[in-house]
């Protein structure tokens, strides 16, 4: 790392401290992800989300169990941090550089149809300006590699 990321981690870090944490834990809704709130800072790939919200699941090949370990591989090496595993439901947080905010990643693995639904909200605010688009683009891309 270079020094100009060392900097602009720390202070991504400390400003990520300044924003208030989420009054629930992220989690799942009737056995899917929940849906987006209607605002243009969240996009999923489960039903009931409005439909500029929607984002195509991650399609696999293979085992779900390789598939699976290949998306938690995927969510470290962009960035992002593990916070919780269950049943086929990974939880993770990436930090957006330099303001510090917060965005929640959740992935729901669905075997049987081979993909991985998924959806990416911002904690804060009302437009994130694509981010989460673009972060599910990365992480969908990331995956196939």
């Amino acid at each position: 790392m270079n020094i100009f990321d060392d900097l602009l981690a720390g202070v991504t870090g400390i400003a990520s401290n300044l924003w208030p944490q989420p009054s629930e834990k992220p989690g799942m809704s009737d056995g899917k992800l929940r849906p987006c709130p209607g605002t243009p800072n969240c996009v999923s790939s489960e039903s009931g989300t409005p439909t500029p919200a929607v984002v195509s699941p991650i399609v696999f090949s293979g085992t779900p169990d390789d598939a699976w370990k290949g998306l938690k591989e995927v969510v470290v090496k962009l960035g992002g941090t593990v916070r919780e595993e269950s049943g086929g439901y990974l939880w993770s947080t990436f930090l957006v550089p330099v303001f510090g905010f917060t965005d929640d990643v959740e992935f729901r693995l669905d075997a049987s149809a081979k993909l991985i639904h998924v959806r990416s909200a911002s904690r804060m605010g009302y437009s994130d300006l694509g981010v989460n688009r673009s972060r599910v683009e990365q992480i969908r891309d990331a995956f196939r590699e």
